[in-house]
């Protein structure tokens, strides 16, 4: 067993072949882990008690520099392309060398954790940091281990995370002096040059979803989940800005989890043990559950205070629009624990359709359920980034297509297959906008979209008569319990009818140029689900 706060020169990582550290300490405390990084300054503790850091010049991933050991296990079932960008076994056994070496005179803190909350799907992990604020978010972010577990830990994948170790792209295979790699033979993932600690997170749920769909027949999905009083599990799937965190925290409902899950023949569980949050301009009105969570033992990155004050400014995008906190899922009051759930009864795909052109809520069948998941369809507007004056659709395949290792439609059939075999109703919320386009019409009612979701949850919306979308063909609600009955159908909400139809085309004609690339892979049911009249502009 490795005693927390362990100073020696090898303390137990022979195994990882680090024969040499000037200190290891092992397994710390959130408090002694947020001593050693005010010691090391690090960071600063905000008036909440939360460790306050910056993460450098990456405040995000790097996806460009993410890359997947190519060699006789990977070369025939990773889906390599723009996603999964491959590097030789060679490069990374120079790295993984030059990597040890550099760890010879440093201190390391070392976190014994595991992804999955369902003991037979679990994945035990050991993290090598040399920031304690990172050895931090990893025990906030994964799930943690009883003492009496870590007596005897054999970890079956590793994390070394140094960013101050730089690679030489002409002699490492990188692309720059950043990387984050993963080996699925030799279990482990290198990541320098970097701070955001997000690759790291990311980087686990990249192995999840390779591992559990290809050996374990186990559907992994970026998503976020709940369950109600009487114990019925719900999904959300959503990119960025479509409500998925905002939608999921319901204070009538227990939070499973907000990021990554595994939907297994007998239910749904949570892959972390914490939440990873976006925190610009957030406010305790707008988030409570969120705002009360960034507390001792919390993360926040990238952030600023008040001038004179220890009191944080959301609003401040001094250093990015992606500032973000850390916290462990306990945190948020209505979680549940252990973070499992039953088979779903409902899925919710979210979007922001900055067209106007999707009905807020809408019925999906199986083809549509599998041809939206595959689309990852939401819409950037004016100012989310340089040069977009007007909407623009954005797609991102099963919504996390980063995180893909295999094909899309690997992840879109199991979906298929997961909801013929327990009959799951899937539903499509546009809470983008109504009555014309961004810029024209409004953004749908907070109220409205949670009243749509309680009634599908409920079973009441199943209920009620359903009309066919003239050009997506998804079913469209008569009526809805405590949403008006004129703003079911996006037709009716606009003033030019003919414009309506117009950018309903523009929109269709962008979701069959993004099928494109699937084409090849994807089945006739997927394609069936696909809309119905192309564009003719």
């Amino acid at each position: 067993m490795q005693e927390q706060g362990l100073k020696s020169k090898v303390s137990g990582l022979e195994k990882h072949g680090i024969m040499q550290v000037s200190q290891a300490l092992w397994n710390l405390s959130p408090a002694e882990l947020v001593e050693e990084g005010l010691r090391a300054k690090e960071g600063v503790l905000s008036e909440t008690g939360a460790f306050m850091c910056d993460t450098g010049s990456f405040t995000g991933r790097s996806p460009k520099d993410r890359f997947i050991v190519k060699d006789a296990k990977t070369e025939n079932s990773v889906w390599w392309g723009d996603v999964n960008i491959p590097i030789s076994e060679a490069y990374f056994d120079g790295l993984e060398k030059k990597m040890i070496a550099f760890l010879a005179d440093k201190k390391v803190y070392v976190k014994d954790a595991y992804a999955g909350a369902d003991p037979s799907y679990r994945l035990d992990l050991r993290v090598i940091n040399t920031h304690a604020w990172q050895n931090l978010f990893c025990h906030n972010m994964f799930l943690r281990p009883d003492r009496s577990e870590l007596e005897n830990f054999d970890p079956n994948f590793t994390i070394i995370c140094a960013p101050e170790f730089k690679a030489d792209p002409k002699v490492d295979g990188t692309r720059q002096e950043n990387f984050a790699i993963i080996n699925f033979s030799k279990r482990m993932i290198l990541i320098g040059g970097t701070a955001y600690a997000g690759e790291m997170k990311k980087g686990i749920f990249s192995v999840l979803n390779y591992m559990l769909p290809h050996e374990r027949n186990t559907l992994s999905m970026h998503c976020s989940a709940n369950i109600g009083e009487k114990g019925d599990t719900a999904i959300f799937f959503g990119l960025s800005g479509t409500g998925k965190t905002t939608l999921s925290a319901d204070p009538h409902r227990g939070l499973i989890g907000d990021d990554e899950h595994g939907w297994t023949d007998k239910g749904v569980f949570n892959f972390e043990g914490g939440c990873y949050a976006k925190a610009i301009d957030l406010s305790a009105e707008k988030e409570p559950e969120i705002y009360n969570a960034i507390r001792f033992g919390a993360i926040l990155e990238n952030t600023r205070f008040f001038e004179g004050t220890r009191t944080v400014d959301y609003s401040n995008i001094s250093v990015t629009e992606n500032t973000r906190t850390a916290y462990p899922i306990h945190f948020i009051d209505n979680a549940v624990e252990p973070s499992v759930g039953g088979i779903p009864k409902n899925l919710f795909f979210l979007t922001c359709d900055a067209y106007g052109v999707l009905p807020p809520v809408s019925k999906l069948n199986k083809s549509q359920a599998m041809f939206h998941f595959i689309s990852g369809y939401t819409a950037k507007v004016a100012g989310t980034e340089a040069g977009i004056t007007e909407p623009v659709a954005a797609f991102s395949a099963c919504f996390g297509s980063p995180f893909l290792p295999l094909h899309p439609t690997k992840y879109a059939e199991m979906l298929g297959q997961k909801m013929q075999e327990n009959q799951v109703d899937v539903w499509l919320i546009n809470t983008g906008w109504s009555g014309g386009p961004y810029g024209i019409g409004k953004r749908m009612n907070l109220p409205y979209t949670r009243a749509m979701i309680h009634a599908a949850l409920s079973g009441e919306l199943a209920k009620t008569g359903f009309t066919e979308h003239e050009i997506f063909g998804v079913g469209v609600p008569i009526s809805c319990p405590n949403v008006p009955d004129e703003l079911l159908n996006p037709r009716n909400t606009w003033a030019d009818k003919a414009a309506y139809d117009e950018k309903a085309n523009v929109l269709a004609s962008a979701f069959l140029k993004n099928i494109e690339k699937f084409k090849d892979y994807a089945t006739e049911e997927i394609m069936k689900g696909a809309p119905k009249v192309a564009a003719k502009i």
